[in-house]
């Protein structure tokens, strides 16, 4: 166990403390893998100073045939699905790509329907330098795009770089996922992690697509080397290009059911995402889609597919067509 006092000890009582609201006798699983055991140690320490019961699964076999095999199954052994639907909080301490494919499976969907609360924690715990403040900010901003944002059926999303696409949210709830979890809420990473998000009509975006950030499922250990190009007609990419990482993408997609289909639609509300990781994609200015399943995440979603990958926009503009009204512009919060 991780000694008190120590950043390691104060990042982990953020976490279990203001993040997930541990409380006594809540039962909270951990899951973790070989990297990470140090720190979930120091998460099962701090749900122990609550008064909570905490169990840490490691689950390293799974982490890493997936990340070395992207069509290798996301859904948990049947023990550790067990652990999760049982528990009142989940904790998954392991590496965050893979925990961000793992949002995508049933046992998740089933956890947050049992009322529970599910979180990733993000790498760099013991070194964050995060305060209550920060995360209330990058809350409030999420709830105030909400706001603008209910009963709108269209954004329009543009970059310096190329991009220039229109998505449609008609009839589809916006998905807050911030670092202040609530039962029931969809799995989301905290604490730096802050974002909006839609299941994007699947037949209606259209436009071009440019990822010039980050993009999940390839191997690329940051943001891309040169900017990933996606046409999008009808919902679904027609064309990616963009050199060897848009070559990964192809193959990683081809012949999976759903892997073409945009499927997700969401954009950060954060100042201290770190950029060039996961985190990036709940960094205020981005703008990141999804291609593939939007089923089990995203109300309203129905798009079923094996794969869930992520593609970041950066310095982005998104507009509300419908009024006008812009949420960021180049980079900037502009509500």
């Amino acid at each position: 166990m991780t000694e008190p006092g120590t950043k390691l000890s104060r990042d982990a009582d953020l976490i279990v403390g203001t993040c997930m609201s541990v409380a006594q006798g809540d039962v909270v699983t951990i899951i973790t893998d070989d990297a990470h055991t140090r720190e979930a140690g120091a998460l099962a320490a701090a749900v122990l100073a609550r008064g909570g019961s905490p169990v840490v699964m490691n689950n390293e076999a799974q982490v890493r045939r997936a990340l070395a095999d992207m069509r290798f199954p996301m859904a948990p052994p049947r023990n550790l699905h067990q652990a999760m639907v049982s528990a009142d909080e989940i904790i998954i301490m392991t590496n965050l790509e893979w925990a961000n494919r793992f949002a995508h499976v049933s046992a998740v969907r089933e956890s947050c329907a049992n009322n529970a609360k599910i979180a990733s924690v993000e790498e760099g715990i013991g070194a964050w330098e995060l305060t209550e403040r920060d995360i209330q900010e990058a809350t409030q901003r999420a709830r105030d795009a909400i706001r603008a944002l209910t009963g709108a059926k269209r954004c329009r999303v543009t970059s310096a770089k190329g991009t220039d696409v229109t998505v449609s949210i008609e009839g589809r709830p916006a998905l807050e996922v911030t670092p202040i979890k609530q039962r029931g809420q969809m799995m989301g990473p905290i604490p730096l992690w802050a974002e909006v998000a839609f299941a994007a009509v699947e037949d209606q975006t259209a436009g071009r697509i440019v990822v010039d950030g980050i993009m999940l499922g390839i191997g690329a250990p940051g943001q891309v080397k040169q900017p990933l190009t996606w046409t999008i007609t009808g919902g679904r990419a027609v064309a990616i290009e963009g050199g060897a990482e848009a070559q990964r993408l192809r193959e990683v997609i081809t012949g999976v059911d759903g892997a073409d289909v945009i499927g997700e639609f969401a954009f950060g509300t954060s100042m201290k995402s770190p950029f060039g990781s996961p985190s990036e994609k709940g960094r205020l200015g981005t703008v990141h889609f999804a291609l593939g399943d939007n089923h089990n995440a995203y109300p309203g979603g129905k798009n079923v597919s094996a794969l869930h990958l992520d593609g970041n926009i950066l310095d982005a503009t998104l507009q509300i067509v419908d009024t006008g009204r812009f949420i960021v512009r180049e980079g900037k919060w502009a509500l």
